[in-house]
């Protein structure tokens, strides 16, 4: 095996020098015109496959290396012409999720992975001059996992297999089949329901077989701690953890340290509100959280407990437009500050490629029940709806894996909900 998939690997190499050895025993041989292997098995030097093994698709051969799948493509090169999408270096390397592509090349995987790149592999030849015409619609094609794909062409000119635009088309050429470079990976839907199925049993068989943790509906705390492994995620929902009306009551004095206790969230808080008064364009929500010591204190605890949170820090231009009506009421600084606090640890890339790859994607805010809602836009992130919208200004201003501050150009509120007013039914004279 290769050393991983970001590079050539050495059986990687090995493997195209037993192809190179493969076709120099076959020339003595009678040649085969058509390009395909023999009766015996043997590769002829010309073949598809062994101009795979030395192309540029360096992540793509070695994924086919890593699948055990060289046999069954041979078998398919000896049968018929194929034709080979071929995702580009880039898509493998930075565009996979890294939880997705280590769920690809664990062994007992291996199923997924062979699936995820006949997929991109169909048993005809269809060169560049084949796609559809814009006029005719979608053609599709049946692939080697017995799935298929759709070949589409627009107007401009632009050509894709499903969802990956066409980047270099008829890129190799040979007499048993065709490479097309592709913009990213095509995923079929079987191997993400398998990706997500095997996700979800990982996390029920993580779970101790015991009864389900109590809560004491007066404290808001386990009856009975639970054993938690340091750096292990907390067993409480954060909203759980959270004090009974944070909004209103006063914070609860820090007690002492306890095993649940792995990080200095107190401290990490106050790093954070400094960088923010560092940084400059943000004193207003500095001085709120300053001013308003129970939130502060707050999510200390809640950090110091494990738990990760996402600020989303208005500027200060920002907030000079809220008016003295938005903040008269009790508590309301604290449901403003509440609305823009997630609770997961995302940065700039990690929320841009979701909106990215989505659409719109909301995150749940401490701010019960309200979400937030994100999309791309203009190249960035942008939070909220309409004319409250705001988009991500001001990237990564303060991460340090527990606690991640990004800076938006406005204040988001939740969206209201529109009460439809029933008109009276006319009466008749």
């Amino acid at each position: 095996m290769g050393s991983s998939i970001y590079g050539v690997s050495s059986s990687h190499i090995s493997l195209f020098l037993f192809f190179s050895f493969l076709s120099l025993s076959t020339a003595a041989l009678p040649q085969n015109p058509s390009g395909k292997s023999s009766p015996s098995g043997q590769i002829n030097s010309n073949s598809v496959l062994v101009a795979l093994l030395d192309s540029h698709y360096t992540e793509l051969a070695e994924l086919v290396e890593k699948a055990l799948l060289l046999q069954t493509l041979e078998e398919a090169v000896g049968k018929h012409n194929i034709t080979i999408f071929a995702p580009r270096n880039e898509a493998l390397e930075r565009q996979l999720d890294p939880e997705f592509k280590r769920f690809l090349l664990e062994p007992g995987n291996l199923k997924s992975l062979q699936t995820l790149l006949m997929f991109h592999i169909i048993p005809k030849r269809v060169g560049s001059h084949q796609w559809p015409d814009p006029k005719t619609g979608p053609v599709k094609h049946n692939t080697l996992c017995n799935d298929h794909i759709r070949l589409t062409s627009q107007s401009t000119g632009k050509k894709a297999v499903d969802s990956a635009e066409l980047v270099r088309p008829d890129d190799v050429i040979r007499p048993d089949g065709v490479i097309h470079g592709i913009q990213q990976l095509l995923i079929p839907r079987s191997v993400i329901e398998d990706f997500n199925r095997r996700r979800n049993l990982r996390s029920i068989t993580a779970v101790l077989p015991e009864g389900a943790p109590e809560v004491d509906p007066r404290t808001h705390r386990l009856k009975k701690p639970a054993p938690v492994p340091v750096g292990a995620p907390p067993v409480l929902p954060i909203y759980e953890a959270m004090a009974p009306g944070p909004s209103l009551a006063p914070a609860p004095a820090p007690g002492p340290g306890g095993p649940r206790h792995h990080f200095d969230g107190e401290s990490q808080v106050k790093d954070f509100i400094q960088t923010l008064l560092h940084y400059g364009g943000y004193n207003e929500m500095a001085d709120i959280l300053v001013n308003l010591t129970s939130l502060a204190t707050e999510m200390g605890r809640l950090v110091s407990e494990g738990y990760v949170i996402t600020v989303l820090a208005p500027n200060d231009e920002a907030m000079a437009k809220l008016t003295t009506d938005q903040l008269s009421e009790p508590g309301a600084p604290e449901q403003i500050i509440y609305y823009h606090i997630i609770p997961e640890y995302q940065t700039e890339e990690s929320m841009y490629n979701a909106v990215r790859r989505f659409g719109k994607v909301k995150y749940d805010t401490l701010r019960l029940p309200h979400k937030v809602v994100a999309q791309e836009a203009d190249g960035s992130v942008k939070f909220g709806h309409g004319e409250g919208s705001a988009y991500l200004f001001d990237p990564d201003i303060y991460t340090d894996g527990r606690i991640s501050v990004q800076g938006i150009d406005g204040v988001l509120f939740p969206e209201e909900e529109t009460q439809t007013v029933k008109k009276p039914a006319a009466v008749k004279v």
